[in-house]
């Protein structure tokens, strides 16, 4: 599958809705960027934590399809956790999502979001999918 075709895997859908764009998807795990814009801040002024969230989480859900075992129909997240570091008021975020467990009934990831321009940590997420198979 294409960058492309990843890509617009999303239209439609939140990852679309958001803009998300992703960069690299291979086996060493997921590479994606959300440019930050007024819609996706809080009222506060700051990024909204559930726009961090949502990058982090749909890069390790795409790295879980990328990887799922053979004969598995899907997945779903059954747990997860982020720690706020920082925040971004303009520009892009980046996330790099890594497999820490790939099991036969569960998949852990591990992300990492960062300002893209200044490479400041923004967040540390982890978490859990459920590998879903046909009954």
């Amino acid at each position: 599958m294409t960058m492309d075709q990843i890509n617009r895997r999303g239209e439609g859908f939140l990852p679309g809705l958001l803009g998300i764009e992703f960069v690299k998807v291979d086996e060493q795990g997921v590479e994606s960027r959300l440019a930050v814009r007024k819609a996706l801040m809080a009222p506060n002024g700051f990024l909204h934590a559930a726009s961090v969230i949502a990058l982090a989480d749909t890069s390790a859900g795409y790295g879980c399809v990328r990887l799922l075992p053979e004969g598995a129909k899907g997945f779903t997240t059954i747990e997860l956790k982020s720690n706020f570091l920082g925040t971004a008021l303009e520009g892009s975020i980046y996330c790099r999502a890594t497999p820490a467990h790939l099991g036969r009934t569960t998949q852990v990831w591990d992300a990492v979001v960062t300002h893209e321009a200044s490479g400041a940590k923004i967040a540390l997420f982890r978490c859990t999918q459920m590998v879903l198979w046909p009954k």
